[in-house]
């Protein structure tokens, strides 16, 4: 038996007005989910407990079967383990975003323009975050680049209290930064923030960008802080080989921390621009290599949604049916029996531009049980309609497995 899971981040929303009170799922043509709903299990999920925030990293340590609850440490150390970074148990890790903001003098008054620093590529990502490095290493600050806007800093020995609240940029898209700025604790977090916009406005490669009408990267901000994960090995777990294939570090972190092969397919963007086509190559590669489970993560609709961009969301859950779930279940067949499991981490609503905590939509297949569901097509209401909620969202993989 083989497992496959095709986690397409974000892709649950709300209705939308840009799409006549629709949703992306509902308007996207999607032929091989939808007949993979039609005679398959679909039902809900809750990926996210109770009081925690719904973020990408507790929504997939769900899905691969562990319970945040008693697993998380924070979203930035999985993501540092992902990019090969060495952590020793008082090292504080924090994502450092590579974000724009707008140009008043007064860091408090400035408003998050783009997360993402206007889609930065990571060869002129590394040359900021060497210039930020450069102003603060030496001690026990070191920064880590890593891929497009998202990048690591690790903060050595701290053994301090908690540094608080840390809001992720992407939840204050076009809203002002001051009031979202921590103190006590964060201080020294702060001050860096507030001074990387000093060193990067100049630099050299956010004056060419600006010269190109392209969005400066002009400051660095800081978040997901945590210290070093401990998950339980999945193969021991489970006894199945595991795999991760994703563009994004945190994936890869959690595949390293629950002892899993892992591969960043080359011209993986995390976007809607991702070589769909290598992800499936490296998908197929694993089984045939002999891994019996293989967890393939797919960004594209959460960018979309946190960008508000209604027409590509649609377009990015087409392109996962057409050059992913297509080509999966025709390369699956060599292999005999398999099991598929598809679904979202977390809702991204592009009303909001922010996840939500809310159960997210699964099918589960399985290519050698064949039910008639009565699920016509594959969304959030029909999954609802059908009266089937896994919660806690970490025992889906439990009834994935079972015989």
């Amino acid at each position: 038996m083989k497992y496959i899971v095709v986690l397409c981040d974000g892709m649950a929303d709300l209705p939308c007005p840009e799409l006549n009170g629709k949703t992306p799922m509902e308007l996207a043509r999607k032929p091989n989910m939808d007949a993979l709903a039609k005679s398959g299990e679909v039902g809900l999920a809750r990926t996210v407990p109770g009081g925690m925030s719904p973020g990408s990293d507790v929504a997939n340590l769900s899905v691969m079967g562990y319970d945040p609850a008693v697993c998380y440490t924070g979203r930035s150390p999985l993501e540092a383990v992902g990019m090969g970074v060495d952590l020793a148990d008082d090292d504080l890790a924090l994502r450092c975003n590579l974000v724009t903001l707008s140009d008043e003098d007064d860091y408090n008054k400035k408003t998050m323009v783009d997360y993402s620093g206007g889609d930065i590529s990571t060869r002129e990502a590394a040359r900021l975050i060497s210039a930020v490095g450069q102003a603060f290493e030496g001690g026990e600050f070191q920064f880590y680049p890593g891929v497009s806007y998202r990048h690591c800093l690790v903060w050595r020995g701290y053994g301090g209290p908690d540094v608080g609240e840390l809001t992720p940029p992407h939840d204050i898209s076009g809203r002002v930064v001051g009031e979202y700025l921590g103190g006590g604790a964060a201080a020294p977090l702060i001050y860096m923030m507030r001074r990387s916009a000093d060193i990067l406005r100049d630099h050299p490669v956010n004056l060419a960008r600006i010269k190109k009408g392209l969005h400066p990267a002009n400051s660095i901000w800081l978040w997901g802080q945590g210290f070093r994960p401990r998950l339980d090995n999945f193969e021991e777990k489970t006894g199945l080989k595991g795999a991760a294939v994703s563009a994004v570090d945190l994936l890869s972190g959690i595949g390293k921390c629950a002892g899993m092969r892992v591969c960043k397919p080359e011209g993986a963007t995390g976007y809607i621009d991702t070589r769909f086509d290598n992800k499936v190559r490296a998908v197929l590669d694993f089984f045939d290599s002999g891994v019996d489970y293989v967890y393939l993560h797919i960004e594209a609709p959460d960018e979309c949604g946190h960008r508000g961009e209604a027409l590509n969301k649609v377009r990015s859950i087409e392109l996962i049916d057409e050059r992913v779930i297509g080509p999966l279940l025709g390369g699956m067949g060599k292999f005999g029996h398999f099991r598929m499991l598809v679904l979202p981490d977390h809702p991204t609503p592009l009303v909001t531009g922010n996840h939500l905590a809310d159960p997210v939509p699964y099918i589960l297949y399985d290519s050698e049980f064949y039910v008639d569901s009565g699920v016509p097509s594959f969304t959030e209401a029909t999954a609802a309609a059908t009266g089937m909620l896994i919660d806690p969202g970490h025992e889906l993989l439990g009834r994935m497995l079972e015989n």
